[in-house]
């Protein structure tokens, strides 16, 4: 089973930080939580860090965990983090970055694996 590990990021005004994937990605077309693999023996907090900067060329700090959920052959971790800079505007990885309110998360259409973690921020008590 591969590892992928994803952020939620936040910014001051509690809107969330959506990525959609490129074309040619599996993905395409897709929103999802900005992440990636996790490399053999990388500690799943360090992997989401290099992630962010890799794809984003932002700064990330890890806060905690917030959701693990399987889908076909991936363990999706995802972790709530910090933004410590600046906010990314361009990505190695998607087509388009958006910050989302909570209450329009649900009208993205969102990758399979990270539709989970949506329903858990916009009904965290299910």
């Amino acid at each position: 089973m591969t590892v992928v590990v994803a952020a939620i990021i936040q910014d001051e005004l509690g809107t969330s930080f959506a990525a959609n994937a490129v074309i040619g990605n599996s993905l395409a077309h897709k929103w999802e939580f900005p992440g990636g693999k996790a490399k053999p023996n990388e500690a799943l907090e360090e992997a989401i860090v290099r992630e962010i900067a890799e794809e984003l060329n932002a700064k990330i700090t890890v806060v905690r965990e917030f959701h693990r959920n399987h889908y076909e052959d991936i363990e999706l971790v995802s972790f709530v983090c910090d933004l410590t800079g600046p906010k990314p505007t361009t990505s190695t990885d998607h087509s388009e970055l958006r910050w989302v309110s909570e209450s329009e998360l649900t009208n993205l259409d969102w990758a399979e694996a990270d539709k989970e973690i949506v329903k858990k921020i916009t009904i965290p008590f299910c």
